[in-house]
């Protein structure tokens, strides 16, 4: 391949990272440019005080398509990060008192089952059986596959159609599951990628076989420690990375992208560029200046989007031994709840929480005999609950703790070090995501596949979009996807 083939990649976090080792590896000289000071995007890290914090996904569910990236760069990805088994995947809680360890032993999960609902086992195994089915057609077969023409969805449409994606997560789940609490195990996955149970496609249960296949993993020294082996992958195969890089524009000439400008004036020329920024950004900022970004951020914001988190970083000067590395704690409503965080105007008087405490597997992320977490709700986006964070963000943060208190976490308060808070205002002001939704667009069936914004310009020829706002979604495995998406067809035309 020519060397002198050259491609901007915006944004270093998952997307734009794997996006730009397969330009790399492919021989494309390729330029990564990233506007904060550290790599990794949602995937950031804070320090304090000696506790760290990984800023946002800390569930690696696939860990064969990171693997994947160092394979085909010539590497061991033993050779840059270590990954560690959790086990259980996760621990769901709920106000009576009861939990559900949810783990990869299916005589432990029917042992569980059975204590709930005996009917639900032999309704378990059926619907683990249709969820692999959709983990095969719906991420093994489609997951990579740019759909770039309505012809490519016609396709696929007899496959959806007979796994009956018109259907709700929870409306399929409900199909198999009686027991209320086991419908709400089983069909909370899909609020990870930023889609509601009861409205995003019944697809999305290939989560779950997604999570039964290669487990849940995390790497030692955090997700951040993962983001900093990918960085040092891709600048020893010779790649460029650049901090403190905002971008300004997406240069373009007669149907084309030239090149990258900065805020700082300075000029990234190149044959092709490709965005892993926030979808409505890329194209209403980078692009505005072109009539196409105008046209087609004027469309994306009639789209529906994700719902935006509420994240709490907080470190303590004791160790809780009685919890596990994931715990979900279900409020005392489900689907209530999950329409206000969709469609409410404000903020819901409850709230369901995932409770983050890696020091279950990495104790390293805290100094001895400390604890560093995160915690995060499910909250409404800025466009359908305006809320001023900035009076209500302490509000919460404070019926947060006092509630992790009470029923996780006895002596929470006291055994404060730091802590802090991350908004839907952050998600808007520092990604730069429309609407601080936390996942871009939410992933219904209509705003999904070619539905989704596609992997490269309809009109713009050179222009490319990875990450969570194209096909196929949010979620690590969904950006590392859709990153061999958009990387296979510009290794196709960048080099044509």
């Amino acid at each position: 391949m020519n060397q002198q083939q050259t491609a901007v990649v915006i944004g270093a976090g998952f997307g734009g990272l794997a996006l730009a080792i397969r330009l790399q590896a492919r021989g494309i000289q390729t330029t990564l440019l990233e506007k904060r000071d550290k790599p990794g995007g949602r995937a950031y890290v804070y320090e304090d005080q000696g506790f760290v914090f990984d800023a946002g996904p800390t569930v690696i569910t696939d860990p064969s398509c990171i693997e994947e990236l160092f394979t085909l760069a010539g590497k061991r990805i033993e050779d840059y990060v270590e990954m560690l088994p959790v086990e259980p995947f996760y621990r769901l809680c709920w106000e009576d008192g009861s939990h559900f360890d949810y783990l990869n032993n299916q005589e432990a999960l029917d042992r569980q089952i059975h204590a709930r609902n005996p009917a639900d086992v032999e309704g378990y195994k059926r619907f683990l059986a249709y969820s692999k089915a959709v983990f095969e057609e719906g991420y093994i077969k489609l997951g990579t596959v740019p759909f770039l023409s309505f012809r490519d969805m016609i396709q696929a449409g007899p496959q959806l159609a007979r796994l009956q994606a018109w259907r709700s997560v929870y409306g399929m789940v409900s199909r198999f599951i009686q027991d209320e609490h086991l419908r709400q195990a089983f069909s909370f996955h899909s609020l990870l990628v930023g889609g509601n149970p009861f409205a995003t496609s019944s697809i999305y249960t290939l989560i779950h076989a997604l999570e039964r296949r290669w487990g849940v993993w995390f790497p030692r020294g955090g997700t951040g420690a993962l983001v900093k082996g990918l960085v040092k992958l891709f600048q020893d195969i010779g790649g460029r990375f650049e901090l403190n890089a905002p971008v300004a524009r997406i240069e373009t000439r007669d149907g084309r992208a030239t090149g990258v400008r900065l805020e700082d004036g300075r000029l990234f020329q190149a044959d092709a560029v490709a965005s892993n920024a926030d979808v409505v950004h890329t194209y209403a900022k980078l692009l505005g200046h072109d009539a196409r970004g105008a046209a087609e951020a004027e469309s994306l914001k009639k789209k529906r989007f994700s719902n935006s988190l509420f994240v709490l970083y907080f470190g303590l000067d004791h160790y809780h031994s009685q919890l596990q590395h994931h715990t979900v704690c279900f409020g005392p409503r489900y689907r209530e709840l999950i329409k206000d965080i969709f469609n409410g105007e404000s903020l819901a008087d409850d709230f369901s929480l995932y409770l983050h405490a890696p020091c279950v597997t990495d104790p390293s992320l805290a100094p001895p005999g400390c604890g560093s977490h995160y915690v995060l709700a499910p909250v409404p986006h800025l466009g359908n609950a305006p809320i001023d964070w900035e009076v209500e963000g302490p509000l919460y943060r404070d019926r947060i703790f006092e509630y992790l208190e009470k029923r996780y976490m006895p002596g929470l308060r006291s055994q404060l070090v730091t802590s802090r808070i991350f908004t839907p205002h952050d998600f808007r002001d520092q990604l730069n995501a429309h609407h601080g939704s936390a996942f871009s667009l939410e992933p219904i069936l209509t705003q999904s596949a070619w539905f989704r914004p596609h992997n490269r310009d309809a009109e713009l020829a050179n222009v490319y979009l990875v990450g969570a706002g194209t096909h196929p979604g949010a979620g690590v495995p969904g950006v590392i996807g859709s990153a061999k998406a958009t990387a296979g067809l510009m290794l196709g035309e960048v080099a044509a």
